[in-house]
C-alpha cells in the first residue's frame, strides 16, 4: 500500500469514527466478559457450597446453570459483536472506501 493512501485513510472521519466505536465496544464486551467468567471462577474458589447447593430434589446443583449461564452470556456478546460488524461496521467501511476511492 502506498504510504500516501495509508495516510489519507488514517486521517480521514470516518476511518477514526469506525476505529473509535470499534475498539470501545470491543474493551466494553471485554469487560463484561471478564468480570462475568471472573465472577464465576471466584464463586467456584471461595463459595463452593452456594454451587454445590442442590436444586431440587435431583442430582442438579446451582453450579450447573450458572456455568450454563456464562457459556450462554459467551455466546450472546459474540452475537452482539458480530451484529455490529456486519451492520455499523461494514457500513462505516465501505463509506470509508467509496470516499478515498473518489
Amino acid at each position: 500500500m502506498e504510504a500516501n493512501l495509508a495516510l489519507r485513510i488514517s486521517a480521514h472521519p470516518t476511518y477514526q469514527k469506525l476505529k473509535s466505536t470499534r475498539s470501545t465496544l470491543g474493551w466494553w464486551l471485554a469487560a463484561a466478559m471478564m468480570i462475568v467468567y471472573y465472577g464465576f471462577i471466584l464463586l467456584v474458589a471461595f463459595d463452593k457450597s452456594l454451587l454445590a447447593s442442590r436444586i431440587g430434589s435431583g442430582v442438579m446443583t446451582l453450579g450447573m446453570p450458572i456455568g450454563l449461564g456464562v457459556i450462554v452470556f459467551t455466546v450472546v456478546i459474540t452475537a452482539i459483536y458480530v451484529r455490529r460488524a456486519n451492520g455499523e461496521f461494514d457500513r462505516l467501511a465501505a463509506e470509508l472506501k467509496q470516499s478515498i476511492e473518489k
